[in-house]
């Protein structure tokens, strides 16, 4: 699902070619999965082995999504990966073995986009690139097990009415519909959400953008996956 406010980077995402940086320490995966984004008319930038050689290969060639494997015998931890991929300005999709539930609720605590299981379909896999390139969030019931099978992933304290904001703002509803919604001033809906960003902060799970918050709420259970409130 892409929130509203992502519509018009979608529209012009589409006129032209998405940009993909691919990482994966197994070469016959690496180049199976850059012969399919090249197959689906996407231009593959840079590959890497590791992050490290990623950056190296990208230099300063700029890409949409870094599609991310999180099993590379690399040393580097899946927090440190995952950063050093957003640092390049790129969103970042996992594709990695869906059993890999600590790494894959590490990664998206790292600010990934999404996770996508190496037992997937190529062609939900080129869907899934062409999404996060977009500016969306992939919600699917791989990023919703990883979040499940850990009951202690840092919550949000969130109060009943913070919640509701929330949810009908991540949702799709604009601040103004919200606060009609709920019947309440659009100033105290975004006072309201203004906390929601700060406790998210406290928790060490900042959400200062929209995309941010929609994880967020799909995260903690707050929005049901594929859940979208526009044109109510």
């Amino acid at each position: 699902m892409i929130p509203a406010d992502k519509t018009a980077s979608a529209d012009r995402l589409s006129e032209t070619t998405v940009r993909v940086a691919i990482v994966d320490d197994h070469e016959s995966v690496l180049l199976g999965l850059k012969a399919a984004c090249l197959e689906a008319g996407y231009e593959v930038v840079a590959v890497g082995l590791t992050v490290p050689d990623l950056i190296r290969a990208l230099g300063t060639r700029p890409s949409d999504v870094v599609v991310l494997d999180l099993s590379i015998g690399d040393g580097l931890s899946v927090t440190h990966n995952v950063e050093a991929a957003l640092n390049t300005g790129a969103s970042v999709l996992v594709h990695s073995i869906a059993d890999r539930t600590a790494s894959v609720r590490e990664a998206l605590a790292a600010g990934a986009a999404g996770v996508i299981p190496k037992s997937a379909a190529t062609s939900t896999v080129i869907a899934a690139i062409a999404t996060v390139a977009a500016g969306g969030v992939l919600n699917n019931l791989e990023w919703a097990s990883a979040i499940d099978a850990d009951a202690e992933f840092s919550r949000a304290r969130l109060t009943a009415r913070e919640r509701d904001v929330l949810h009908l703002y991540a949702a799709g509803l604009p601040l103004k519909l919200v606060a009609a919604e709920l019947g309440i001033a659009t100033p105290t809906a975004r006072e309201y959400l203004d906390r929601v960003r700060a406790k998210y902060v406290q928790v060490g799970r900042p959400a200062p953008t929209k995309v941010d918050l929609l994880k967020r709420a799909v995260e903690d259970g707050i929005l049901a996956l594929g859940e979208n409130t526009d044109g109510r």
